[in-house]
């Protein structure tokens, strides 16, 4: 767990500066940093999905996902339920921030295949890469959205630790195939981010969340699909 130790104690470290920094900048000068944020999420959404979706097995996959998934995470609420509990903090623009920073951290191969490295051979170069780079982004979300976004850590060493304890059963199922399809649907959502905290599109990016589900669930269910098929 050392790697998910590190990793979650830089985003918190990240988080701290970030929230001093922001306290030097002026408020005329926190547009350009929404905006330097939302093009950053809208950039590395698209690039996980233009280099992920040439290695798809199943090249609708993501679209069934994206629906499904929006459609329970609306029908759910997710977004007001999270909305409210931001409000209560009075941090209106936070929910945007912290779900950006939550698919930023977890949804990334390094921050699920660092745990499974840990796990089996005691390799934490995954993870204390992932952590370097998180640093720098919780530094500047916090800088944008203030200390807020230190929830993330809270996130991603549950998400990293649940992957680090479950790697035993999980090995096996986590196929390159099967990160491949993730790693196009969290693409999106991290692109849908970028266009909200630009205000070009609030996609409300939080009830999409369920289509992450989504493609485990096809892979669990696909042997036995396939299977009767005819040959």
């Amino acid at each position: 767990m050392l790697g998910t130790i590190v990793n979650t104690g830089t985003i918190l470290a990240g988080s701290c500066l970030g929230c001093v920094i922001k306290k030097g900048i002026k408020e005329e000068y926190q547009g350009a940093l929404f905006n330097a944020m939302g093009l950053a999420a809208t950039g590395l959404g698209i690039n996980s999905v233009v280099q992920n979706m040439p290695k798809s097995q199943f090249p609708v996959l993501f679209i069934i996902s994206l629906a499904a998934g929006s459609l329970i995470g609306t029908i759910l609420d997710l977004n007001g339920k999270f909305q409210n509990l931001t409000t209560r903090f009075g941090a209106s623009q936070l929910s945007k921030g912290l779900s950006t920073a939550i698919l930023l951290f977890c949804i990334g191969t390094l921050s699920i295949l660092g745990p499974m490295q840990s796990a089996l051979y005691g390799d934490n170069t995954y993870l204390f890469t992932n952590a370097t780079l998180d640093f720098v982004t919780s530094m500047v979300l916090a800088s944008t959205y203030g200390i807020g976004i230190a929830f993330a850590a809270v996130v991603l060493f549950c998400w990293q630790g649940s992957i680090y304890l479950c790697t035993g059963f999980l090995a096996d199922f986590l196929t390159t195939d099967l990160l491949t399809e993730i790693s196009i649907v969290g693409g999106f959502l991290i692109a849908s981010s970028g266009l909200s905290i630009l205000n070009i599109k609030d996609c409300k990016t939080l009830n999409m969340l369920p289509a992450l589900v989504i493609p485990p669930v096809w892979f669990l269910i696909w042997p036995w699909i396939s299977s009767m098929l005819p040959v």
